[in-house]
């Protein structure tokens, strides 16, 4: 079998252009992404996802981003709408660890109804005074112990429900005081306090099957962004402990400076294993996935250890869920 395109990829649509069919068996893509845009009814994601499986002839992992709050691209009335997860832990209180393992899953039972089996979470960014506000709502706390627990019970849910989780933004994005989409943040924190603090649920939780780069600058390991920089790989491979898939953050976001070429094979340099290009014309997920070409054997090996952790949904009442979470929540 050949290797997987060292990409993850997105559509223009509600279903896939010619173009993109043709252009997807071509790269092989090792994985889709869906936003907004994709989402119309049930069936129509239902659909495209079997087109994007069908266009590279194999079980593809589709991921999304469904945190709640202002992340998530399955809204009501059609699916859950979740209050943002900082609010929704505060509310539950005690019972938080809890909670967030009910409420990732039910999120992974709507996510694998559609043949969606991946979720941009958990993100265990830790929130404090100076976090952007692009971010602050959507961390889980400013504790990395009880943050990290938080991260667990939203891995185990999502898992639990067939669900991959893709743990986020390594190695920490809580101190950026920019948005990341836009600009570049850097860190100025030393290395010790960041090992101890913004690394540490990282740490907690390397054994998770994928993970996802930050856009940010360490200035106490490097100058370039974790994504382009051989030597936060290095940390996130050796100190943080982390050595399932790598996924980047979004290349096209604008903290990342270069052309899509450059950025593709710069993070896969520094040792990332896939680049996850988003929102770009067809042309220029064409030059990226070329740019990125096949993934490396180690890449390979892990990302078919990622996709062993997608197992059958454990047998779950949805209803009774449901009412266990509110009952849960009404109590805190």
């Amino acid at each position: 079998m050949s290797r997987f395109g060292a990409t993850i990829l997105d559509a223009d649509g509600l279903v896939l252009t010619a173009d993109e069919k043709a252009f997807f068996k071509d790269a092989n893509p090792f994985g889709f992404i869906l936003f907004a845009r994709n989402i119309e009814t049930p069936d129509q994601v239902r659909r495209l996802c079997a087109e994007m499986r069908a266009a590279v002839g194999r079980d593809a992992p589709i991921t999304i981003d469904q945190e709640g709050g202002r992340v998530q691209r399955l809204r009501g009335p059609t699916w859950t709408e979740w209050t943002p997860p900082l609010d929704f832990i505060q509310a539950a209180g005690a019972q938080a660890e809890e909670a967030m393992y009910l409420r990732y899953r039910l999120i992974a039972a709507e996510l694998h109804d559609l043949g969606i089996d991946g979720n941009c979470a958990p993100m265990v960014d830790l929130a404090s005074a100076e976090t952007h506000t692009f971010l602050r709502n959507r961390c889980y706390g400013g504790s990395p112990d009880a943050v990290a627990r938080l991260g667990r019970a939203t891995a185990s849910g999502l898992l639990a429900g067939g669900v991959l989780p893709v743990l986020k933004h390594v190695p920490g994005h809580g101190r950026a005081t920019l948005d990341s989409h836009f600009d570049l943040p850097r860190v100025t924190a030393d290395a010790e306090t960041l090992l101890q603090e913004d690394f540490a649920p990282f740490a907690a939780l390397s054994d998770l099957p994928m993970g996802m780069t930050a856009h940010l600058v360490y200035e106490a390991f490097d100058a370039r962004p974790a994504t382009l920089s051989p030597r936060m790989v290095e940390v996130i491979r050796e100190e943080i402990g982390f050595d399932n898939l790598l996924m980047t953050d979004d290349a096209s976001m604008k903290a990342l400076n270069g052309s899509p070429e450059e950025i593709t094979t710069g993070a896969l340099a520094a040792g990332c294993d896939v680049v996850l290009y988003c929102n770009a014309p067809l042309d220029i997920r064409r030059r990226v996935a070329e740019a990125a070409g096949e993934m490396t054997g180690a890449a390979q090996a892990r990302a078919e250890r990622a996709l062993a952790h997608r197992t059958p949904p454990d047998d779950i009442d949805i209803d009774a869920t449901r009412a266990q979470l509110e009952t849960l929540l009404s109590g805190a």
